[in-house]
């Protein structure tokens, strides 16, 4: 009976100790008060003065509220700005959204690609006309690098990331280039062409046999034959 008694009693007492757990101390609240918004005063005073006499005097001043105050007028100051700066990034992603569609569609290819074909195949026939004209591999050769050239060029348009409107200053610069390079090779071909006719005319007549001798002999002998005709009775 004692026993129970006693843990009774013992439980009673914790209880009531849970209840008591907030010692008030005005010092301590003085500095947190000063501290966050400068009101009152630190305490004891001839403590603060002689021992953080520096933070004594300047506590009040350098308050946390003020640091806020003045943090918030930024940032409310700075509201408009993100705004305008939230409105100008919508506005250029929605035209960055138009760009990219311009460029991974090539819609100029539909419009410049077929004659663009047209004139590489064009140039393509003209070179095998230079064995035809008479000339060799290495002159084949050198207008064949040309047409390369321009089939990567034509690759490479096609596969860069650019607006249509660019695409399409390229693929008739191109093409201009490739009608100016054929042009060329059609000169070209007609000027070796020339060259063999005239070499083959040219070793025609060297190897023309010479019958000035002949011709001299017969022609002696005629004029024999007709002056012994002449002297006769």
């Amino acid at each position: 009976m004692i026993l129970t008694v006693a843990v009774l009693a013992l439980g009673i007492h914790h209880a009531g100790a849970q209840y008591v757990t907030y010692n008030h101390d005005e010092t301590k609240m003085n500095q947190v008060t000063v501290m966050e918004t400068g009101a009152g005063s630190l305490t004891p005073a001839l403590f603060y003065s002689l021992i953080h006499n520096q933070y004594y005097r300047t506590a009040s001043a350098t308050n946390k509220l003020s640091y806020r105050s003045t943090a918030g007028g930024f940032a409310y100051s700075q509201v408009g700005l993100a705004e305008k700066v939230d409105t100008s990034l919508t506005k250029r992603a929605e035209i960055e959204a138009l760009n990219m569609a311009d460029r991974q569609v090539d819609l100029a290819w539909t419009a410049e690609g077929p004659k663009i074909q047209k004139a590489l195949a064009s140039f393509q026939a003209n070179i095998g006309r230079i064995y035809e004209a008479g000339g060799n591999a290495s002159d084949t050769g050198v207008w064949q690098e040309r047409l390369h050239l321009f089939q990567t060029g034509v690759s490479a348009v096609r596969d860069g990331y650019m607006p249509n409107a660019q695409r399409k200053r390229q693929y008739l610069k191109i093409y201009e280039d490739i009608c100016r390079a054929n042009d060329s090779l059609i000169n070209y071909i007609v000027a070796v062409y020339g060259r063999e006719n005239t070499r083959e005319a040219l070793s025609a007549t060297l190897d023309r046999p010479d019958r000035t001798a002949d011709i001299a002999s017969e022609a002696a002998s005629r004029w024999k034959e007709k002056s012994s005709g002449n002297t006769n009775p």
